[in-house]
């Protein structure tokens, strides 16, 4: 004990225990916005959401010193060429959401500064055995660059709250059930989203880390999720199109050659309207419109979105985990596993490619990265495959090659509309050539959404830039030090987790701002760095 004393005052701490540590932690030093508990009833039942103010969350990111440089704030057209008729796209400022929403507000309030809202949710496990699970809420903004959002130890995401995980055993009917979960999910939604409604109308003050401060119109701008995700947000059925009007037995076409009509907010919104005329018109209202018959969606009177054209590509799951997973299934049926793994083990070593020397047949629960390493080489596994009934191989090499050449321009950082033309090339190809595993007996149809959302690629990298603006793999990354590592933290009381979880990110994250603080001082308190993030040899015309 005395010598623990004498540690004390040599080093002239200001606390004695951990206790007082955390009470000047918790008092004196600042941090980004509090989390607040608030409990939401549905149907009767009380569920406890943990959340922060949005409109904080949003003066925290705008006013963070690190992002000053870097942040745009106006709307951006770039080309490749001097006759500025090759537009290039790539940041969310390049896209044509971003104009034509510049454009609208500027009619009502002029010298308006777009702040584009990204919201991404995504339930996860928290323990390797139990059944304990977290639903994060994440919130980041486009003006912040792709090429910073993408890097956790930036900081550029903040958690905006968690969702209730409430297993509702106590509803045994499935239909029900499903209603009560999307009911709940959309009440917490609206209540962390309400003040959009308001600020994203008539803007708020807000002042960025050099001290300029602007009127900002923060607006829901895009939604980064999985499919399962994406069909809760926008209140579709499960195996339709939350983006077009396409029906189940047509997934399969070529959007290139059949058009469909994307979905209609406006007729949307008009059979919600009908709640009060009784669940019988109310039910067939919503099932004219092609959605689900829901109580108030959170996306309900935000101003300037349009939440059927604010879903954001996923590369990690529509991709890797949707359309290289099934093509893999495919050509291990098409040619059998046997001939598949006996090719995977005659690869010749390669740097940048990882072999699988006991085949491809018996992995389980494949990730994302593995499914990127298999798509790297599995061209050169059917080039000279023995097909069934000595059937040329020619259809299944231009059906993989079509689809993989698709998904690598799909991952550009950069597109123009000559990209995106070769990208449709691709996905052309593919479909050409498809009918080769109707053929083999490998599929009797094609109607798979994720195939069929991957030809909406260029109507949405023309709208928010290239597809890394919007990938999933960011935001799981998060559920690791704003998730998992929080609930390390706490002890395990199945009661109280929650609490001790919010309150340990802010500490941790009132520790990380005081130690660049910290180390900001001595280097003498330099200015922000200009550094400019648009991409060399550009020209470009700003609004």
């Amino acid at each position: 004990m005395t010598q623990g004393l004498c540690v004390r005052d040599s080093l002239d701490l200001s606390y004695n225990n951990s206790v007082q540590l955390n009470k000047i932690i918790d008092e004196k030093l600042p941090g980004r916005p509090k989390f607040t508990h608030t409990q939401v009833v549905v149907d009767g039942e009380v569920y406890h959401l943990y959340a922060r103010d949005i409109l904080e969350c949003v003066q925290a990111l705008w006013g963070d010193s690190d992002f000053v440089p870097y942040l745009f704030v106006a709307p951006e057209r770039h080309y490749i060429d001097k006759d500025k008729t090759i537009c290039m796209y790539h940041n969310m400022h390049t896209g044509k959401w971003w104009w034509s929403t510049q454009d609208t507000v500027e009619k009502d309030y002029p010298g308006a500064t777009i702040v584009s809202i990204i919201i991404s949710s995504d339930k996860t496990q928290l323990t390797v055995f139990g059944n304990k699970t977290a639903y994060p809420v994440y919130m980041t903004l486009g003006n912040i660059p792709k090429e910073i959002r993408r890097k956790p130890s930036r900081r550029a995401y903040v958690l905006l709250g968690y969702l209730p995980t409430s297993k509702m055993k106590n509803i045994k009917n499935k239909a029900a059930w499903c209603r009560v979960l999307a009911n709940v999910f959309y009440a917490c939604m609206t209540d962390m989203l309400a003040p959009l409604k308001t600020a994203g109308a008539t803007g708020i003050p807000l002042t960025s880390g050099d001290g300029v401060t602007l009127r900002g119109h923060p607006i829901y701008a895009m939604f980064v999720g999985d499919y399962p995700e994406q069909f809760l947000v926008t209140a579709v059925k499960a195996g339709e199109c939350p983006t077009c009007e396409v029906s189940r037995d047509e997934l399969g076409e070529d959007l290139e050659e059949t058009s469909f009509p994307l979905c209609d907010l406006e007729k949307i919104l008009a059979a919600l309207d009908t709640m009060d005329n009784g669940p019988t018109i109310y039910a067939r209202a919503c099932e004219d419109a092609g959605s689900k018959p829901i109580y108030h969606p959170f996306w309900e009177g935000l101003p300037y979105t349009n939440i059927f054209r604010a879903l954001g590509p996923d590369i990690l799951h529509q991709l890797y985990q949707g359309i290289v997973k099934h093509l893999i299934a495919w050509v291990k049926a098409a040619c059998g596993e046997a001939e598949v793994d006996a090719h995977c083990r005659r690869l010749p070593p390669n740097h940048s490619i990882r072999l699988f020397m006991n085949g491809i047949s018996d992995l389980n629960r494949i990730t994302g990265k593995e499914h990127d390493q298999i798509s790297r080489f599995l061209l050169a596994l059917i080039i000279d495959v023995p097909l069934p009934g000595n059937a040329s191989a020619s259809r299944l090499v231009g059906a993989v090659r079509g689809i993989l050449d698709f998904m690598n321009l799909a991952q550009y950082p950069m597109h123009t509309s000559e990209t995106m033309a070769h990208m449709a090339n691709g996905l052309k190809r593919f479909h050409e050539n498809k009918s080769v595993f109707v053929d083999l007996g490998v599929r009797e149809g094609f109607n798979l959404p994720k195939l069929h959302n991957t030809g909406h690629y260029p109507m949405y990298t023309k709208l928010f830039g290239t597809l890394n603006n919007c990938n999933t793999e960011y935001t799981e990354r998060l559920h690791i030090d704003l998730a998992k590592d929080a609930y390390r933290s706490t002890n395990f009381n199945l009661k109280d987790e929650f609490p001790q979880m919010t309150l340990w990110l802010e500490r941790k994250e009132k520790i990380f701002r005081h130690a660049k603080f910290i180390q900001w001082r001595p280097d003498g308190s330099p200015p922000p760095a200009a550094v400019e993030p648009l991409p060399p040899a550009s020209s470009t015309s700003a609004a």
